[in-house]
């Protein structure tokens, strides 16, 4: 039978023997202690089968042809040119790792935290000093996707180009505690909220309640104002010639913590690079290879296995084709959260200096 020749050269030659640990990082985007703890974790799904017609690509080949991809911008021909297999190859351990990851490990990696872990969180998050009773901070990014022809609009953003909406609540170490990548480009964030399953199951997160300047306040997640006000979701007060210095001073310190999930996004698409343009992946397929790579990202965060400072550099340069939506407010407030909003904004009143500057 006739077989295309590929030459894998620059695996089995030069990565394999001569890749100093500089080289491996920034090709697969992780240490090489952390590639081999995670081709452990996906052995079970990503193992060649016993019998095959041809000699298997082994399981460290595999897991690297899927890295190399996610961590750069290239399309599935180059990285099968460079790998020395079939760019369906290089689509099919894609697919299989990112679809196994979904279903399996994923929920270790992203979870919410109990309570005990939530108040823990709060508590690092005071020390910054910040306002108290934070557990989690909320945001949304816009990944750019290849659109379906049909229903294109749907994913066209304020910015004129087709994404996805990832929305995530980053703890205290820029890990993600909880995501949703399933709304196209032109839905609003407070939209995205309503049918994430954070919003679904907000009931089941942990409250840990302090009495706060004489009201019952829970924990809290951040949020800035596209998001509505609610007993668990905090956001500051809409910048007014009213506010009170208290009020703009609430504003600036809730703003300078909301900085954590900016930078956790930063960190995301800095080492998953697939994230920063229009990749050759389905629409359909997009929000598994998002989600995939925020659990990467935990995975790295927990290995302090933390991403190389240029590549945060390089990120800079690579956003100017893809500029994020500007925010829109949303002004739905509920009396719980506007009463928890009060007894905080006095706390940080009376226990710090008052600070002056915008709501971000």
């Amino acid at each position: 039978m006739w077989m295309k020749v590929r030459s894998k050269d620059w695996w089995e030659r030069v990565v394999l023997l001569e890749f100093s640990d500089l080289e491996w990082k920034q090709n697969f985007r992780m240490k090489r202690q952390s590639f081999t703890r995670l081709c452990g974790l996906v052995e079970e799904f990503m193992s060649p089968e016993d019998v095959t017609i041809r000699n298997p690509i082994p399981l460290i080949m595999r897991v690297a042809i899927v890295l190399y991809k996610l961590g750069s911008c290239a399309e599935y021909r180059v990285v099968a040119n460079q790998f020395g297999v079939d760019k369906s190859t290089v689509q099919k351990f894609v697919y299989m790792f990112c679809k196994g990851m979904v279903h399996g490990p994923i929920r270790d990696f992203i979870r919410i935290p109990d309570e005990v872990e939530a108040s823990e969180i709060a508590r690092s998050f005071e020390e910054v000093p910040s306002v108290p009773q934070v557990m989690g901070l909320i945001d949304g990014t816009h990944i750019p996707i290849l659109p379906p022809s049909d229903g294109y609009k749907d994913f066209v953003n304020r910015k004129g180009w087709p994404s996805y909406v990832l929305q995530a609540v980053v703890d205290d170490k820029c890990c993600f505690r909880s995501i949703s990548c399933k709304m196209p480009g032109s839905a609003h964030d407070a939209n995205v909220l309503r049918m994430s399953d954070l919003f679904q199951r907000a009931h089941l997160l942990p409250k840990s309640v302090k009495n706060i300047e004489g009201e019952e306040v829970r924990l809290q997640i951040i949020g800035d104002p596209a998001y509505p006000l609610l007993d668990w979701l905090m956001k500051g007060y809409i910048n007014s010639p009213n506010l009170t210095p208290a009020q703009q001073s609430f504003n600036v310190y809730l703003s300078s913590v909301r900085v954590g999930v900016e930078m956790a996004f930063g960190i995301l698409k800095s080492r998953w690079r697939v994230l920063l343009k229009r990749s050759d992946f389905h629409f359909t397929f997009a929000p598994t290879m998002i989600a995939t790579c925020c659990a990467l990202h935990n995975f790295c965060q927990k290995e302090t296995d933390f991403c190389n400072s240029n590549w945060v550099e390089e990120l800079r340069d690579s956003t100017v084709n893809y500029p994020q939506p500007s925010l829109q407010m949303y002004r739905q407030e509920t009396a719980t959260g506007n009463t928890a909003r009060e007894a905080l904004t006095r706390y940080m009143a009376n226990h710090f200096p008052l600070r002056t500057g915008h709501l971000r």
